[in-house]
């Protein structure tokens, strides 16, 4: 059965890729506004629903070719899931590698892979974790069907809660205290984990990838009840509203984003919200603020046929979202292995920057203000930087899929 891609939908995934770059990118992380910024730990910025949005959005399309899969062949689900899982996770490593190469005193060494017992190639990432929590969900949205997997999503949460506090340390939700990091120090080694938070502590470790599986299922499982209870030939003005398939639909989205909303908010009296452990209340308060924004999407653009500028901005995006994505982590990447002198440091020695950093430093650091607004505009620099590649590539139909 052919299923109708929804414009909304597109605009939707389109707007978390763009959001991604935005606030990955910032001119200097000293110097953001509190919206672009994580949240230290416990809470809930509007920074920490840009991922949890996009493995929604991945959910949202896996509903759009899951049932022409599973009229398939089981060898032919196999081969294509596997594929793509080996292929984002390497694109993934490959990301985190690259470019191989880095500067030591004023010299290009190779990158190895492991440098010593603390140091070396971070193994895990975003596109990991879309890799790994796909292959699950796409493999329990193939073989069962959806009630079926509407409680399995429920129970993983379940599960996840259960095994994060009986296992747990004295604060079973702390950095401290989570039982994820020392599963992932065992599981993937202290080298190869992320370390921002002064510790060896990975916020998209294997533990943690278990309750992103959930967050997949469920924007696989609105997906499906959007096809089936909103039918796009019924868009139309013209009919009367009470004959309408999409506003039944649209309520029963609203009702069920705000019954998330309020199981989010009572989970989180126990299980705070935490982008960092994926907690379970973040995952259906993420998914609850998702289906609203979906819900509000396809009413301006299905139902009233509004395609206003904004919309036009991030649906570019949407056509070659996994490309743009990763073009933005290679780049600055590979330019930082280019130098230019800029003046001396306080020890006399000549100090170098990326051309990126020069950019920062010398244009958008120079402007007025609080140096938060430099560091903004920088952002927006290099977003429209890659709006134009995506522009371009979708001007030329040129669409790089995985």
């Amino acid at each position: 059965m052919k299923t109708t891609r929804y414009y909304s939908l597109d605009v939707f995934r389109g707007a978390t890729i763009a959001l991604m770059i935005l606030v990955n990118n910032p001119g200097s992380w000293s110097y953001m506004f509190s919206p672009l910024q994580h949240a230290s730990w416990h809470g809930c910025t509007p920074t920490d629903l840009v991922f949890p949005f996009f493995l929604f959005a991945v959910g949202n399309a896996m509903s759009f070719g899951m049932s022409h899969l599973k009229l398939q062949a089981s060898n032919v689900f196999w081969k294509k899931i596997i594929k793509r899982t080996i292929l984002i996770f390497a694109i993934g490593l490959f990301i985190n590698w690259w470019p191989f190469l880095k500067w030591e005193n004023n010299e290009l060494v190779f990158r190895a892979w492991r440098e010593s017992e603390e140091n070396g190639v971070r193994i895990m990432g975003v596109l990991q974790r879309i890799a790994i929590a796909n292959f699950f969900a796409s493999t329990l949205a193939y073989y069962y069907r959806d009630r079926v997997v509407l409680k399995i999503s429920i129970l993983i949460l379940l599960f996840y809660w259960a095994l994060t506090f009986f296992l747990g340390g004295v604060d079973p939700y702390s950095l401290e205290g989570f039982i994820g990091t020392k599963i992932d120090v065992h599981l993937i080694g202290l080298a190869h984990m992320y370390k921002g938070e002064g510790v060896p502590f990975d916020p998209e470790g294997l533990y943690s990838t278990i309750p992103a599986i959930s967050q997949i299922l469920l924007g696989y499982l609105v997906g499906v009840y959007i096809q089936k209870q909103g039918d796009i030939r019924w868009f139309s003005r013209s009919l009367p509203a009470s004959n309408l398939p999409i506003y039944r639909m649209l309520s029963g989205l609203f009702v069920l984003g705000a019954f998330a909303l309020i199981m989010g908010y009572i989970w989180q009296l126990d299980f705070p919200y935490n982008k960092k452990i994926w907690s379970s209340s973040y995952v259906i308060h993420t998914t609850a603020l998702a289906i609203f924004t979906i819900g509000c999407m396809v009413w301006f653009a299905e139902v009233l046929q509004m395609h206003p500028a904004w919309m036009r901005f991030f649906d570019v995006f949407g056509k070659n979202p996994l490309f743009i994505f990763v073009l933005s982590g290679l780049l600055p990447r590979l330019l930082q292995l280019i130098r230019i002198k800029d003046g001396f440091t306080e020890t006399g020695e000549i100090r170098y920057l990326s051309p990126l950093s020069w950019f920062y430093e010398n244009i958008c650091a120079q402007i007025p203000g609080t140096p938060k607004i430099g560091s903004f505009f920088y952002s927006l620099v290099f977003l429209a930087l890659f709006w134009g590649l995506a522009f371009l590539l979708d001007r030329k139909k040129i669409y790089i899929k995985v």
